[in-house]
Formats: C-alpha cells, structure tokens, sequence
C-alpha cells in the first residue's frame, strides 16, 4: 500500500550551485571602490569564478568532509622512529589546494593585491573555514621575513607561489610552494609573550641557533617552515625554524599532541617541542616583537575577513531559508518581525564587509598616512567585528529553527567557529590594549583615524553627534584601561558608521546610524525601528541562486 506520509513538503532548497561573489552586493561595490579601474573587470572574473566554486556542492562537500574528518597525529613510524606526521582528508588538501592556486597567499606582490586576495578569502573560507589558517599565516609571514632581505629572496617567492605541493615534507629548495604556520605562545604565558622560556642558543655560524622549548599552540603543523619567538642572549627573538634542513635531514620539531578544539576541528592545532632545532634568526636580538609585529597585523586582519564571511553565509543562509519556508498564513521574509531579524543581521554582516575590504584597500595603499589609519584601525576592528560573529550566527541558526540545530544544515558549524577569530592573534583585551597604547605613542595614527571618519561628516547627524561623543571620550584618560571596550567599540562602530554612510545604499546607511549610532535600537537583533526601509535591506543581503 503507497504512503504519503513521507512526501516532504515546505522545506526550503539547500543554497547550492551559486556564484557567492556576485551574490553578495556589498562585496561587489567593495571591489570595484577599492580597485583601480583597470583591474576591476579581471578581478570581476577571477572572484566569481573561485566564487562559483565556492557555491558548488562539490566545494560544500569538501567542507563538510574535511570537518568530520579532523587531522591524526602519528607521531611514530611501525618501527618506532619519530615522524611527527599530521594525516588530512583529502578534502582538506582540495581545499587548501584550490585556495592556493586562487592567489590567496599572494597579495604582497601584485596590483590590488590586498583588495583581491581578502575578497577572495571572504569568499572562499564560506565554503569551509578550517583550512584559513595556514593560508593566513602563509600569507602573513612576508612582511616578517622582509626584515631579513637574504631570507625573503630566499622564501617570498615561495609563500606567494600559486602552487600546492601538498603535505609532502622537502628541503624548501626542491619546492615550488611553501605553507607558514607561527608559534608564539607557551604554557605559562598566552598572550604575554614576552614570559616566553623557550631558550635560543647560538651557534657558531652568524644568525643561526638552536632552540629549546615547548610551544602551547603551533597551528598547522604540516607547515614548511614557523615564525617562533624564543629568548636569546639579547632578549625575545624572532626565529625561523624549517621542518626540513637544507641537507634533506628533519629538523628537531616535536608534535606533543593536537589540540581537541571546539570548532576549527578540520585545521591542526598542536603543542611543540624543540631540543636542539635549528633556527634562523630574523632581524635583531631584542626585537622579537617588533619583527614579528607585522605578520600579526596581517593575521588580526585575516579574523576580521574571516569572521565577515562566517556572518555573510550565515545571513546568507537565513534569507535564503526565509524566503521559501511559509508559516502563519505566509512566506517567512515577508513577516514583519522576520524581516526585521534579517535585516537587523544583514546590517551587521554588511557593516563587518565594508571595514574589512578599506582595511584591505589601506594595506594596498602603503602610504603613511594609510599605515597610521592600520594602527589603530586594525585592533579596533578586530575587536569588534570578531565579537559580533558568535551572536550574528546563533541568530540566523535560530531562524532555521529545528533544522538549523542539525549538522546537515552547515550552522552548527559555523556557530563552533564563530568565537574563534575574537580569540586567535589576541584576544578581546589584548586588542584593547593595544588600541590605547597606538593611541598614547602614535598621535598620527589617531589623526589618520579621526580623518577618516570625519570624511562622512555632515552626512548623518547621528554620526555627527557619535564623532562628538568619541571625542569627549578620547579626551578624557581618567580610568581609560577600564574604559578600553567600551571606546574601542564606539570607535569601530564610527568608523563603520562613515563607511556606509559614504558607500551604501541610503537604507542600509540610515539603518545602521539609527540603530548602532542613535541607541534606537533593543539588546536583541530583530528590533530596528519599524519606519526603517526593512524590506530593502534584506533583499540587498540575499543570495540568489
């Protein structure tokens, strides 16, 4: 006898089989306003054809096997001899490959190139965002290792190559391509990395030592090569250290253990032991900091983009299951609470966009005033675009109700990795801090930063009126370490504030000054004022297929 209990009604069509850069207008008129014309139309095409992969079901498979199929450590051989191997998914190496071969590990050394290389990561970590952190710390490492100009001659063309050699572990010569990963923290520090007590001995050869140590968190330990920090003679110190020597020997480079995270669980994170590695020191003795200062900027950025294209899918994926679930007599998007939802988390997610792509677009202007503006941008940024990840993505799961509670649907995923960015390359009061003292020993930096701003002066008076409050705020030190959130916040939300009032749609702009700048605003998402232009908002952050 037929049944017809199991016909399957109501239930939206997965988000499949689209181009997740042209769906996303916001990171469009983001690449067109920060490229040179000339480049705009093959960025135009580069992006959406990694986009199109990234839509694909192929691509979302590869995420989603890459994550039940997290890295094993295999420290021994059958015959007892050390490896200290780290097994992937073939997910994970198609992943990590095709991001590779899309240029984003190259941004230092082409026009654009960190305006495309960030569009690019917003777009592809959507699909899986695991495998972001080699890419990041590859990426990342350049600056550093031009401190060193023999060593960058040697490496760059390495890190910025478009080819994947995959896992296999060979002396850096014999390869095309190189991944970075970065240790700095250890056991009895964290953040404070100058209590390192990893010792850095030197050798007879000039700039090269041996180090001893255990590393609290290395990630990606397949890496070619890592950034350390270790105490030499002369203070903390900025090393390079190679899985593989230049002979074909291994180098000394221990995998204790894989971390057993939360989320991020398709990436390896391990804790490090070194005895008698061989390290190349890079830059001075003393300024171990200081040298590696620039690829922490870098990487701060990357959970800036990072946790922009988490709150983009999310969105994404909330609209588009809106706009096919009927409930109460109706389409979900045409609900006035829903809508408010969505367009309350699609400000957000459109706000976390345009701040990510200027910084960008300030790394590729490299003048001075645009390094300033970085100083105290960046940190800002960081801390509070990678803080309204985690409640942005628990919302859009919410509005798939059940179904988004289920692994299948992707969310559960992307709530896991939501924190992760507001706590890699420091934390919520490490980016605090750090504001305050740009602030302090650097008045270019805060010159830059109030120009910026004040170039969409006069265009909103609740912006106006939030400049003059940041003002009053900046001017008064009394107890300003414990005022540090609360004017590292209001400064992000201004300078996000100037970025759409400038650049998007009046009704996204008017939202967002409202809302986040004029307190007309609940503690809950979903509570914009009802006279705002609502309808507008949510059909600009939907993804068509």
């Amino acid at each position: 006898m037929a049944t017809t209990t199991h016909t399957v009604t109501n239930q939206p069509p997965p988000l499949v089989g689209y181009d997740v850069f042209t769906a996303d207008r916001a990171l469009n008129e983001a690449v067109e306003r920060h490229l040179p014309l000339e480049l705009v139309d093959e960025a135009r095409q580069e992006l959406s054809k990694l986009g199109t992969t990234a839509g694909s079901a192929q691509a979302q498979e590869w995420g989603f096997l890459a994550n039940e199929n997290p890295p094993k450590l295999r420290t021994h051989d059958r015959y007892g001899h050390r490896i200290d191997h780290v097994d992937f998914h073939p997910a994970w190496h198609r992943l990590l490959g095709h991001a590779v071969t899309n240029g984003l590990t190259n941004a230092w050394g082409r026009p654009g190139g960190h305006v495309r290389r960030a569009a690019g990561f917003l777009v592809w970590t959507q699909t899986e965002a695991g495998h972001g952190c080699p890419l990041s710390m590859t990426h990342a490492a350049v600056p550093a290792l031009r401190t060193d100009p023999a060593l960058a001659a040697l490496w760059e063309p390495k890190l910025t190559s478009q080819i994947y050699e995959g896992e296999e572990l060979r002396p850096p010569a014999d390869k095309s391509g190189v991944l970075f990963g970065m240790g700095m923290t250890e056991k009895q520090g964290g953040s404070d990395v100058r209590a390192n007590t990893t010792s850095a001995t030197p050798l007879e050869a000039d700039g090269e030592y041996v180090l001893t140590g255990h590393k609290w968190f290395c990630s990606a330990p397949m890496s070619d090569a890592f950034l350390v920090l270790a105490q030499a003679p002369g203070g903390l110190t900025c090393f390079l250290v190679p899985r593989v020597l230049e002979d074909g020997d291994r180098n000394v480079f221990r995998i204790q253990r894989l971390k057993d995270k939360l989320g991020n669980r398709s990436n390896a994170s391990s804790e490090v032991e070194f005895d008698g590695t061989w390290a190349r020191r890079v830059g001075e003795e003393g300024r171990g900091v200081r040298t590696i200062i620039e690829m922490v900027a870098a990487t701060r950025l990357d959970c800036v983009v990072g946790s922009a294209a988490l709150m983009r899918q999310a969105v994404a994926q909330a609209v588009h299951h809106a706009a096919y679930r009927e409930a109460f007599g109706g389409v979900l998007i045409e609900k006035p609470l829903m809508r408010n939802v969505l367009a309350d988390m699609a400000l957000e997610s459109e706000a976390a966009t345009a701040l990510a792509m200027r910084l960008a677009a300030a790394y590729d202007a490299d003048g001075e005033q645009e390094k300033a503006f970085l100083r105290l941008a960046v940190p800002a940024a960081k801390y509070w675009v990678t803080k309204r990840c985690t409640p942005v993505t628990a919302e859009a799961l919410e509005c798939l109700g059940g179904n988004g509670y289920v692994e299948e649907s992707g969310m559960p995923r992307l709530l896991r990795e939501s924190p992760l960015n507001s706590i890699w390359e420091g934390s919520g009061n490490v980016q605090a801090l750090d504001v305050l003292r740009a602030l302090q020993r650097e008045p270019l930096a805060l010159n830059a930063f109030l120009e910026e701003v004040g170039r969409a002066r006069g265009a909103d008076h609740r912006l106006d009126a939030a400049i003059k409050d940041l003002l009053a705020e900046l001017a008064d030190l009394d107890g300003i370490e414990a005022r540090a959130r609360r004017l590292v916040e209001r400064m992000a939300l201004v300078l996000q504030g100037s970025l759409l009032v400038r650049w998007a749609p009046p009704a996204v702009a008017d939202a967002f000054c409202a809302s986040r700048l004029g307190g007309d605003w609940g503690t809950a998402f979903g509570t914009l004022p009802h006279t705002l232009d609502l309808a507008s908002i949510v059909e600009r952050a939907r993804a068509v297929v």
